[in-house]
């Protein structure tokens, strides 16, 4: 029997290997599924997806000059079921913590270390806002509080 690339056949594991498993195809012919195809999941071990003698269908992917067939299981498969997507209703966002403006609206000209300077200061702003934020919801002990550890 003659394959095509692309055809789609029956036949039964003969062989696993750590790299892939043996296929008997009809004809007398024998192809190899390679690891990254067996399985539309990642696999560690081909044991734990096909046995020996088990019949399964796979997909001829290519056949080589010297008549080596390579195959894939996964390809054969029918695809998962479409699920239709529905958006979510949209949620209004949270507010920011800090009260204060993420990102600056206007667009600052200047030197490279003119907007790296700025850049610090509102980076160096932030930090302390952001730590003055936590400490209050930490109880205000900071760093220098008595946590009791020591």
């Amino acid at each position: 029997m003659q394959f095509e690339v692309g055809a789609i056949v029956e036949g039964k594991v003969t062989g696993i290997t750590k790299f892939g498993a043996f296929v008997e195809l009809p004809g007398n012919k024998t192809g190899m599924v390679h690891i990254s195809e067996i399985a539309p999941v990642f696999v560690k071990e081909i044991r734990d997806h096909v046995k020996e003698g088990q019949m399964v269908k796979v997909k001829v992917l290519s056949i080589s000059e010297d008549g080596k067939i390579s195959l894939s299981i996964k390809k054969a498969m029918d695809p998962p079921p479409r699920r239709e997507f529905r958006p979510a209703p949209r949620q209004p966002r949270p507010e920011r913590p800090g009260n204060y403006e993420w990102q600056k609206r206007t667009v600052e000209g200047g030197s490279f270390e003119d907007m790296m300077s700025r850049f610090k200061q509102a980076s160096d702003e932030k930090m302390s806002d952001l730590k003055r934020c936590m400490d209050s919801k930490r109880g205000g002990s900071g760093r220098h509080g008595g946590s009791g550890r020591g």
